[in-house]
């Protein structure tokens, strides 16, 4: 944040307990997951509440259309028609069937993507929004990168098995869980990409009205656990089954991200890691309100010096400090809206708080100048962060501000 700072204060948070929790009361994590890979997130504020191997680099399989669908509402209308190229018919299963030339409106093939996990769907999908596979994988890479994803690399629309140059069709158990939540709830598309994942069945035709189809959700979760949202399968040989999921209940919402969880004959492994997860999630953690330490009282004490800055008492001699205010109280004012801040944080856990500042300012200062920022850790890390800025603009103390204040002085 900056390169001279001082830890100002450091305590726990007055929600929790004052004691920390003996070995015999302490939650236990989850164990003896089957997936290789595994992450349960607070969707909400995209914190990793539980992971295993979360940042090792895996085949993804067909938990790749969920980007593929998010994109496709993004840059695509649903009443687009798309036609089908030879590259699409000849994708492997599964598929949908199409036949070369044939024509299909954009949003029935995302019924087709997301409920069946269509190869040939998403091929055509790729080739109408991009202009080409390539071209799509490229806006796969661009929005994986836009999120803070720097292990996800998409080749394919499908999530079929590939590599080239620049590696493996890959990510990890992390960054699927943020693309999932980027789907679920920060896209602005979330709305209509929810409506489609949680769709039981489907009917539709072609443009032509030749052939019809019929779409099944494959997605068992949904079934599985009350206030599952959404969710994708997915398998391939390297990868083996792969899930990304969510669900929302009590006012929690959580994401499962499974990579690698099991080869045939174990295709149920994945919903046994799911509920296991999950559940964890439900039972384990609690919301606490953060901002009911009054910190706006507790910063009415601290006060930064500033160099050569105009002396508080208004005099030529003098010291000059700045008060230290959070950067969401309006004109200065001390309010009770930090009150309205939740953290979802496991039972047994203690939330600390502590003020990082700069260790002296120099004049002349700006009105809300970013000063510091009050830290909430969690076993030591920083899990949310709220900037500190000063309130009114310190001019400095210089020959042209002494004579005029000698005057003032004199005239008096």
């Amino acid at each position: 944040m900056v390169n001279e700072t001082r830890v100002y204060t450091t305590r726990k948070s007055e929600n929790t307990k004052e004691t920390e929790a003996s070995e015999k009361d302490k939650i236990q994590e989850p164990h003896g997951l089957y997936a290789q890979s595994a992450v349960l997130m607070d969707a909400k504020s995209g914190r990793i509440l539980f992971e295993k191997n979360g940042g090792q680099k895996r085949a993804m399989a067909s938990t790749t259309k969920i980007m593929t669908c998010i994109l496709a509402l993004e840059y695509g209308d649903l009443d687009d028609v798309v036609t089908a190229s030879t590259n699409a018919v000849n994708q492997p299963k599964v598929r949908l069937g199409v036949v070369e030339g044939e024509k299909i409106l954009l949003r029935d093939l995302l019924y087709s993507l997301m409920l069946e996990s269509h190869n040939d769907a998403a091929v055509m999908i790729a080739e109408h929004i991009g202009g080409s596979v390539e071209g799509f994988a490229d806006m796969m890479n661009q929005k994986a990168q836009s999120l803070g994803c720097k292990n996800t690399y998409f080749i394919t629309p499908n999530g079929l098995d590939a590599s080239d140059k620049n590696g493996g069709h890959q990510t990890t158990a992390e960054e699927l869980a943020q693309i999932m939540k980027y789907c679920i709830q920060d896209s602005e598309q979330a709305k209509q990409f929810l409506a489609i994942s949680q769709t039981e069945i489907y009917h539709f035709e072609d443009c032509s009205h030749v052939y019809k189809y019929t779409c099944n959700n494959h997605n068992a979760f949904l079934k599985m656990m009350e206030g599952a949202i959404a969710g994708k399968t997915g398998f391939t040989g390297e990868a083996g089954y792969c899930y990304v999921g969510a669900l929302e209940q009590n006012n929690k919402k959580l994401i499962v991200a499974l990579l690698g969880c099991g080869w045939p004959n174990n295709k149920g492994y994945k919903w046994q890691d799911t509920r296991k997860l999950i559940q964890y999630g439900l039972d384990s953690f609690e919301y606490v309100m953060i901002g009911k330490e009054n910190i706006s009282k507790e910063l009415a004490d601290i006060k930064i010096p500033v160099v050569n800055g105009v002396p508080d008492n208004g005099k030529i001699s003098g010291k000059s400090y700045t008060k230290v205010w959070m950067k969401y109280m309006e004109d200065g004012e001390n309010t009770d809206s930090a009150e309205l801040e939740q953290l979802l944080v496991r039972k047994d856990q203690k939330v600390h708080l502590q003020i990082v500042l700069k260790k002296q300012l120099y004049a002349p200062v700006e009105a809300k100048t970013e000063v510091g920022e009050i830290q909430y850790l969690l076993d030591g890390n920083v899990v949310k962060r709220q900037t500190l800025i000063v309130k009114n603009a310190i001019e400095r103390r210089n020959y042209k501000w002494c004579a005029r204040k000698t005057v003032e002085n004199f005239l008096l």
